[in-house]
C-alpha cells in the first residue's frame, strides 16, 4: 500500500503503459481497519471518507494506465503476522510491498475491472475469506492443491478434482435452469471447510458463475473426497426461467457425503434447511 494513494506505483519494470504492466494494491476495507492503520501510517488520508475517495480515484488512474490491476484486502491482522514471520518492520513500505504479493497468499488478489469501489470491496472481503478456505484445503490435500504443478504430478489429486467438478456439474445439470445458491461444508481437521456460490442457469445450458466462487466450491469438495472427510451440501432457489412462460418454483435439496459419495439426504447447511435432493447418479 502506498502512503500517497493517490499516485499508482508501477510494480514491474521494463514494461510499457497497457501492454504488460501490473499495477497491485491493498484496500482498508472497514472503518475500523483505517483507525487501526494509522499506528502504521499506512494511509495519509485525514478520514476514512477521504480514504475511499482517493482510492476509487487510485484505482480509475491504474485501470487507465495498466494492463493488469488487482488489489486485495488489507488485513491488518494478516499483516502483522507476515511481518512477525519475516522480521519487518510494519512501517516500511518494503514490508507493505511483499505483504501484497506474498506467494501463498496470491489466491487473495482480485482484478479490477472498472467497477464502483462500493461493489469492489465485498469481492476483496470475499476474497480473503475465500483464500483462508483455499489454503486450508491445501493443507488437506497435502499441499498439492494450489500448486498447479504438484497437482498435475500427482494423479491422485487431478482425479480427485476432477471428480469434485463432476459432483457440481450434475448438481447444476438435475436442478435445471434457475437462479441458485449452492452451499458445502466438509468436516475438515482444523475446523469446517466450506463454501457458497450463486448460480445462474440459463434456458440454454449457460451457466454463470464467478470463477473465484467456482474455484473454491471445487476445492472444498476436492479435499473432502480426498480426504475422505464427511460432508454437507445444499442447493435452493428458484427452479425455471422466463422462456417456460413464467413457471418458477421455490426449491431447496440437499445432499450428504459419507467420504466417498455424495447421496440425496434431508439436512440443513449454514441455516438453509432442505429435503432430499436427486440422485446424482441419475444425472448425465
Amino acid at each position: 500500500m502506498s502512503r500517497n494513494s493517490r499516485r499508482p506505483r508501477r510494480c514491474s519494470a521494463e514494461s510499457s503503459r497497457r501492454s504488460d504492466e501490473a499495477f497491485v494494491t491493498g484496500i482498508l476495507t472497514s472503518e475500523n481497519d483505517f483507525a487501526r492503520a494509522l499506528e502504521w501510517q499506512l494511509t495519509d488520508a485525514p478520514d476514512y471518507d477521504t480514504y475511499l475517495r482517493e482510492t476509487a480515484e487510485l484505482l480509475a488512474d491504474a485501470f487507465e494506465a495498466y494492463a493488469t490491476v488487482r488489489a486485495r484486502m488489507f488485513h491488518l491482522d494478516d499483516f502483522a503476522d507476515y511481518c512477525l514471520l519475516h522480521g519487518l518492520d510494519p512501517h516500511e513500505q518494503a514490508a507493505r510491498d511483499g505483504y501484497l504479493v506474498n506467494p501463498p497468499l496470491q489466491t487473495q488478489l482480485v482484478g479490477y475491472r472498472g467497477e464502483e469501489l462500493a461493489d469492489f470491496v465485498p469481492r476483496l472481503v470475499r476474497a480473503r475469506e475465500g483464500g483462508l478456505t483455499l489454503r486450508h484445503a491445501d493443507l488437506v490435500t497435502d499441499g498439492a492443491l494450489c500448486g498447479a504443478e504438484q497437482a498435475a504430478a500427482d494423479p491422485r489429486v487431478r482425479w480427485t478434482y476432477q471428480q469434485a467438478s463432476e459432483v457440481f456439474r450434475r448438481v447444476l445439470v438435475g436442478a435445471g435452469c434457475g437462479a441458485y445458491e449452492f452451499r458445502v461444508a466438509v468436516d475438515a481437521p482444523g475446523g469446517p471447510l466450506e463454501a457458497a456460490v450463486r448460480v445462474l442457469h440459463w434456458e440454454d445450458g449457460a451457466v454463470r458463475i464467478n470463477d473465484e466462487d467456482l474455484d473454491l466450491v471445487t476445492a472444498v469438495l476436492c479435499a473432502g473426497l480426498y480426504g475422505e472427510l464427511p460432508g454437507a451440501a445444499v442447493l435452493h432457489g428458484t427452479q425455471g426461467a422466463g422462456a417456460l412462460c413464467g413457471e418458477y418454483r421455490q426449491v431447496a435439496w440437499a445432499w450428504r457425503s459419507t467420504g466417498f459419495d455424495w447421496t440425496p439426504a434431508e439436512l440443513a447447511v449454514d441455516g438453509v434447511a432442505a429435503g432430499p435432493g436427486f440422485s446424482l447418479g441419475t444425472v448425465v
